[in-house]
């Protein structure tokens, strides 16, 4: 049975922002930063929209409830539904280029187009597991996870997948690759399993905690950052060696920690984290520093894509999209 990602939770203690102070955990920046613009696009769905990539700043596509995938080609100006030939919840979607692109849901679907999306065509993968992930660094090599500690592995662009050995019973939420063998992947339970041999062998990481995982990214082979619930931030400058926690304080509007759901960064410096209530996060000094939170919208906000440094998209609850755009 899925459950979703925006009820799984772990009770934490909120610790205060002068013990914080006290321990050099990152505290919420003040100071004055880029200008940025909002727009919320015109979805036309009232689907809950769990996933969203731009391959391009032109080309775009959201995944969510009910089966439904939309497509832009115009940097979200408009967006069209495509038929998706299932009702499933749909998880995440990736494009490796403005072809080929995969689609995870509910009760392992896992679907894949070669054309652009104008046709989707179901992926055999041997599990029910609900898959919550999908990531190709390579046109031919890729991974989808999911519950129960699934991992699965194709090398031929989808033809055939592989199951390979996690050693966890975890959901896992979230998986990132700098390239063929090197890989990240986050779960429940503070999950982060790592390989250097392309998933041949899988080694778990620990945060020091059993904090829900639900994102992963790494913007080079050394520095990474993992988010969850209750504000949960972790970040590794040693490859996963260890995980610091830099969970973020509630600040003064919030009245109880946000649950943080996606995390992404344009470059070492600069990164971005949305989740629950609309929240929106920033860094321009490699998490040294986070802006104190804006929400930007009134639903919470579970995908996010960043195609160029000084724009994105982000997608949640009602079909919500939301254009991003930083001016320099």
């Amino acid at each position: 049975m899925l459950v979703p990602l925006h009820v799984v939770r772990v009770r934490w203690r909120i610790i205060s922002l002068l013990l914080l102070v006290a321990l050099g955990f990152p505290q919420l920046a003040t100071s004055r930063e880029t200008a940025l613009s909002l727009t919320i696009q015109a979805s036309n769905a009232k689907s809950t929209l769990l996933s969203i990539h731009f391959p391009t700043p032109q080309q775009g596509w959201a995944v969510g409830s009910g089966g439904t995938i939309l497509k832009t080609s115009d940097s979200g100006k408009s967006w069209k539904r495509v038929a998706s030939r299932t009702t499933a919840l749909l998880t995440s979607v990736f494009f490796v280029d403005s072809l080929n692109g995969w689609v995870t849901g509910a009760g392992g679907v896992l679907i894949r187009t070669t054309n652009g999306g104008e046709s989707w065509s179901q992926q055999a993968v041997d599990t029910q597991q609900p898959l919550y992930a999908v990531y190709f660094p390579s046109l031919n090599v890729g991974w989808v996870v999911g519950g129960g500690g699934t991992i699965f592995h194709t090398t031929d662009g989808g033809q055939h997948w592989r199951e390979q050995i996690s050693g966890s019973t975890a959901a896992l939420y979230a998986a990132h690759f700098l390239d063929e063998q090197r890989g990240t992947i986050a779960g429940a339970l503070g999950t982060i399993l790592s390989t250097s041999d392309g998933g041949g062998t899988w080694t778990p990481q620990t945060t020091q905690s059993a904090v829900t995982l639900f994102d992963v990214f790494f913007t080079d082979a050394t520095n990474g950052w993992a988010v969850g619930n209750a504000g949960a931030l972790f970040q590794t400058t040693d490859g996963g060696a260890r995980w610091m926690d830099q969970t973020l304080p509630c600040g003064r509007t919030c009245t109880r920690l946000t649950d943080l759901l996606k995390v992404r960064f344009t470059s070492r410096q600069e990164g971005w984290i949305v989740g629950e209530r609309g929240m929106l996060y920033r860094t321009t000094d490699a998490g040294l520093t986070w802006n104190e939170g804006t929400s930007i919208a009134p639903v919470s906000l579970f995908g996010l894509s960043l195609p160029d440094p000084l724009q994105g998209w982000a997608s949640g609850e009602n079909g919500t999209i939301v254009h991003l755009q930083l001016n320099r």
